[in-house]
Parts: C-alpha cells; sequence; structure tokens
C-alpha cells in the first residue's frame, strides 16, 4: 500500500513535504496546508485557472535535462541526449530542450511542425515512426532534418528517391530489434522480435538489410538504433541491449568495410509512479550505458561510436501533476468508494489504457492523513473512465482540489475532446510564478473544423 501524503518531512532548508519519494516534483512542499509546486499554491492556481490542468514544475523539467545532458558528457564526451518529445511537447518545452543543448526527436510530422515553428535547428531533430508519409518525409529532408530512423526497406526506398529528387544526401539510422525481452507493460515493449518497429535480427535479416542501405543512393547509414521498451527499471536490460549493438556495428564493420560513426541506444528508464517505486537515477543509468558500450567496444576492437539516448518520461513524468476538482461523492458499500473529478480519460487516458496506477492528494488537505481508499472516477461515458483505482485519499468533500502525481508524460500528448471535452491548459511553475504556456481549449476550439 503506498505511504500517506500526510507523512510529512523536514528538509535541510526548513521546507515541508510529503514524504512520497521520486513521485513528487522536485520543488512539491506543504504550507498552511496546502501543496505548494514551484513556490505557487495549487489550490489557488486551479481557483484561478480553473481546472483539470495540467502543471509542471518547471525547475524539475531543467534540473532532468541538465542532469541527463551533464552525466552523459562527464562519462562519455562524443554523446548527446535527444529528448524523446512525444512524452510531452509544446512550443514551449522544445524551447527549453533547444536552450539546454538536447537534440529533439519527434515522430511524424507534427512533432516535426512544432520543432520548426520554435526554429529547432533541423540537423539536431531526430525522426521516428514505422510508416512516415512521403508528405513527412519530404517535409524533412526539405528542411534539412539531422536523422531520418528507417523502419522498413520500403522506406528506404522512399527517403532514397525523395533525397534524389532534391539533391541532397540523407543521414539514416536503421532501427534494429535486438530481442531483449525489457520487463515492462507488453504495450510498451518493444524491442522483443514480434514488434512493428524495426529491422528483425532474426534469421540474419537485419544484417542482410545493411547491403541494401549501403547499396541505396542518396543516403548514408550514419547510425544504428535501438529501443526496448518504456518503463524499465532494470538497468541490466540497457546492458543487454548494448552488447547485441555493439556485436553488430562490429560485425559490419568487419564483412562489409563500414564504420557506423553513431549508436543510439533509445530511452525507456523508468520513473516513480507510487511512493513504493524506486527507479534507477539517471546518473546510474548513465553509467550503466557508458561503461557498457566501452567495456563491448573494447572487446570488439572498434572505436567509440557517438553515443546518443532518447529520454523522455524520466525527463517529465515527476515533473507533472494534474489538478481537478471533486464533483460528485458516490460510495457503493462494501464494494468502492467513487470521488468524480472534472476530467478523466480525455486528460489522462493511461489508466485506462494500461491500468497505469497513480498518487493523488487533495491539495488542500495536504497536511492530513490519507485514510479513505478511493477511485478517481472519471466524468466520460465510460464505465472504464478513471484515472486512479482503489489508492489512498483524504476524506473528500465537494469542492476538494485533487492533485495527481506523475502525470507530465503520455497525458497531454495523447489527450482527446471525447464527449467534446476541452483539452486543459498547461502551466509551468516556477520560483512563485506561474505561466500559461499552453491555452485552454474552448468549445469554438473544437469544433473549429467542422463544416
Amino acid at each position: 500500500m503506498a505511504l500517506p501524503a500526510s507523512d510529512l518531512t523536514k528538509k535541510a532548508d526548513g521546507r515541508t513535504t510529503m514524504e512520497l519519494g521520486a513521485v513528487l516534483p522536485r520543488t512539491a512542499e506543504v504550507k498552511d496546508g496546502h501543496l505548494f509546486i514551484g513556490g505557487v499554491d495549487m489550490v489557488e492556481l486551479a481557483q484561478t485557472q480553473g481546472t483539470a490542468l495540467y502543471v509542471y514544475d518547471e525547475e524539475d523539467l531543467l534540473n532532468r535535462m541538465r542532469t541527463y545532458r551533464d552525466s552523459f558528457h562527464a562519462l562519455y564526451e562524443n554523446s548527446d541526449v535527444v529528448y524523446a518529445s512525444k512524452a510531452f511537447l509544446n512550443k514551449e518545452v522544445a524551447r527549453m530542450a533547444c536552450r539546454e543543448g538536447l537534440c529533439l526527436d519527434v515522430s511524424g510530422g507534427g512533432e516535426f511542425a512544432c520543432s520548426q515553428m520554435v526554429d529547432f535547428p533541423a540537423g539536431r531533430v531526430f525522426m521516428h515512426g514505422n510508416n512516415k508519409t512521403p508528405a513527412e518525409l519530404r517535409e524533412a529532408i526539405s528542411a534539412g532534418i539531422g536523422r531520418i530512423i528507417i523502419d522498413s526497406r520500403i522506406e528506404l526506398g522512399r527517403i532514397s528517391q525523395i533525397a534524389g529528387e532534391l539533391g541532397v544526401t540523407q543521414d539514416i539510422y536503421m532501427r534494429i530489434t535486438p530481442g531483449v525481452e525489457a520487463d515492462t507493460h507488453e504495450y510498451i515493449r518493444t524491442g522483443c522480435e514480434d514488434s512493428k518497429f524495426g529491422f528483425t535480427m532474426n534469421d540474419d535479416f537485419a544484417f542482410r538489410c545493411v547491403a541494401d542501405v549501403l547499396a541505396a543512393p542518396n543516403v548514408r547509414l550514419a547510425g544504428l538504433h535501438c529501443h526496448i521498451g518504456s518503463q524499465i527499471f532494470a538497468l541490466h536490460s540497457f546492458r543487454e541491449a548494448a552488447a547485441v549493438m555493439v556485436k553488430l556495428l562490429a560485425r559490419i564493420e568487419r564483412e562489409y568495410g563500414y564504420r557506423i560513426e553513431e549508436l543510439d541506444l533509445g530511452g525507456g528508464l523508468g520513473v516513480a509512479y507510487t511512493a513504493d517505486d524506486q527507479p534507477s537515477t539517471i546518473a546510474d543509468f548513465a553509467e550503466m550505458t557508458t561503461s557498457a558500450v566501452k567495456a563491448c567496444c573494447a572487446e570488439e576492437g572498434i572505436e567509440l561510436p557517438r553515443l546518443l539516448v532518447e529520454p523522455g518520461r524520466s525527463l517529465v513524468a515527476n515533473a507533472g501533476v494534474t489538478l481537478y476538482t471533486v464533483g460528485i461523492l458516490k460510495t457503493l458499500p462494501g464494494i468502492r468508494k467513487y470521488v468524480a473529478i472534472d476530467g478523466g480519460m480525455s486528460d489522462n487516458v493511461r489508466t485506462a489504457l494500461y491500468h497505469a496506477v497513480y498518487e493523488p492528494t487533495i491539495a488542500n488537505k495536504a497536511d492530513q492523513p490519507r485514510t479513505e481508499i478511493v477511485t478517481l472516477a472519471g466524468k466520460h461515458c465510460e464505465s472504464g473512465d478513471a484515472v486512479v483505482v482503489d489508492m489512498p485519499l483524504q476524506h473528500p468533500d465537494l469542492g476538494d482540489i485533487v492533485c495527481v502525481f506523475g502525470t507530465g508524460a503520455y497525458c497531454y500528448a495523447m489527450a482527446s475532446n471525447y464527449n467534446g471535452q476541452p483539452r486543459p491548459a498547461v502551466i509551468f511553475v516556477r520560483d512563485g510564478q506561474a505561466r500559461v504556456v499552453t491555452r485552454r481549449e474552448t468549445y469554438a476550439d473544437v469544433f473549429s473544423r467542422d463544416i
């Protein structure tokens, strides 16, 4: 069972925080019974900005970006961090990643368009996707995108043709499925053999396809890529993936006489969604991956490649929270206590999709014990619409402001307009100031494209 959010602890600087470990945003604290993040009262913020509301701790975001960047650079000079923007993308977080010297991973034309709107250098953008359309590829190549990660020989042909028509040579990676079974949810396990992504290593298929890539005009094989899954706690999975990929690099160099200069090991580092979760640190992840690549390259007798990693969830998940207002209370004796909120699967589909687990607290009762087991039911016309299922919460009353922690990844990105619900605003908080970085949708916005 999760720890009570009311188990308060005093930090060295005198701040009072909730004892929820890595679940909390970096600056979370309790003052006069209210939850504060970034020096901003979450109750007051909810009252002024409305709910549902996405809130990000800007100091936390910056700290994670810098920790990733500095940890890898300290251990492996020729390395780069590529923010996997599918986890959470708006213009402001793209600007932030750019300022901090990160590269950007985009999936398809929409995310690439966002990067272009904020003048993110196209040469530092990496495009993913198992079925990029010819139009998306043309837009990316025309703009000078840095790397396109290919998933098939069909895509190789498309890129080769488009690059030829544009008179350029396009740098590409081959995405490899290394056969590493990461210990995570089957829906977010991507490195096993049965995956829609990449070139399988079964029957030597990926290795044989390298010959096709090297023979194709108008492209340059700059690197290999793998991604074994998301929300991974066992770091040995990354070491195993690194070993497989380095062996493939060495074999390509020996048998094709071609040195591949870059290796992208993807992302997937797990985060804390409950107080009991104890994920590895960014520094631990950096140490594991860099040491594995160095050791494997030494064993294979090849030069160290440029090393890239693609964190997404571990950069943004715990920096973000979602605020709701309690609207209905309903107790089914002996079954369940429902606390209905003014959001749900339209702003957080992960619980319905993955059975995700979150820690909630009542922001206006943050110093009180979480003594009741409740389900935070969404407002949508689906029986499975819930954000939190059977987790501890303070005694709820109508009008309370509920904060759900750890919602910074894949909630805004996967939000919908189900039941005509406008998507929430996104607020960044820092040093006692709150700023709107994405405004709340209106009903007019939701139906603006209808004719």
